[in-house]
């Protein structure tokens, strides 16, 4: 079998499906050894059982070359032996024997290829396109897939973020002195509202105790005082109240006296 008789085939039978599985998002160079499946199954049940052989197309774009791409045939027993034709940047790798296994309907045959690629590859594109060829050399399916490939330093890494330096204060005339920054840091102590301010050059911590003492002082003082107020304004009534009484009981002073008459019951009264 020669790779001019698989290019000259015959277009692919409806009959027949290939998959390929194992394919990665991406080839990544100096990696370990890829294991990539090619599955032929029959899907009209009337069709006989056929034997398969199986070619695999290589092809190469991008800045990759053949030389840096390294694939094997492999079978449960070992290595698989193929016959490699290449032209230009195209490889095509035929098994030089049948499939050990039987293409049947409801029965699928498995081809398993280990592909790797060198550890100086930059970057590039491969081309893989799995081919099944029934005993006459009769195309049955193909499937194709193109991957891309990096090398070990073109693959992107998680860099750290910038983390952005505060700049260090400058001394300026707005810079707080160190007694400003001491007075800022100390605890502030809550004190009632209808207390009066702190005094000046007093810790605030102590300054609701005195609030509260001095509202006391302040709120007894403003009791005595208006209980002090209530007595001179009783004492002020009381003597309004004692002044009126003389006046109704003593006559007025410019007012004189006088008896008043009484009828003599004896006088004669005149005819």
């Amino acid at each position: 079998m020669t790779g001019a008789v698989l290019t000259l085939a015959a277009p692919a039978q409806a009959a027949f499906t290939t998959e390929m599985s194992g394919l990665p998002g991406r080839f990544t160079a100096g990696e370990q050894v890829r294991t990539i499946s090619a599955v032929v199954s029959q899907t009209d049940r009337r069709a006989r059982c056929a034997k398969v052989r199986w070619s695999m197309v290589l092809s190469v774009q991008g800045g990759l070359r053949l030389d840096q791409v390294k694939m094997d045939r492999v079978e449960e027993t070992g290595d698989f032996p193929l016959e490699i034709r290449t032209e230009g940047d195209v490889a095509r790798l035929t098994d030089r024997q049948l499939d050990p296994g039987t293409l049947c309907p409801g029965r699928t045959v498995t081809a398993r290829y280990r592909v790797a690629f060198a550890e100086d590859v930059t970057q590039g594109r491969v081309t893989l396109a799995a081919e099944a060829y029934d005993a006459n050399l009769r195309l049955l399916a193909r499937q194709t897939a193109t991957r891309s490939v990096v090398g070990v330093r073109g693959v992107p890494t998680a860099t750290p973020k910038p983390t952005a330096t505060p700049p260090e204060p400058s001394e300026s005339p707005s810079t707080p002195t160190e007694d400003e920054s001491t007075a800022s840091e100390e605890p502030v102590a809550e004190y009632p509202a209808d207390a009066a301010p702190p005094a000046a050059n007093r810790p605030v911590s102590q300054s609701g105790a005195f609030g509260v003492v001095q509202a006391a002082f302040l709120l007894g003082g403003l009791l005595l005082f208006l209980g002090v107020g209530l007595l001179l304004r009783l004492r002020q009534l009381t003597r309004a109240a004692a002044g009126d009484a003389d006046e109704a009981d003593d006559p007025p002073v410019d007012r004189h006296w006088e008896r008043p008459a009484v009828a003599d019951p004896w006088r004669r009264a005149h005819r």
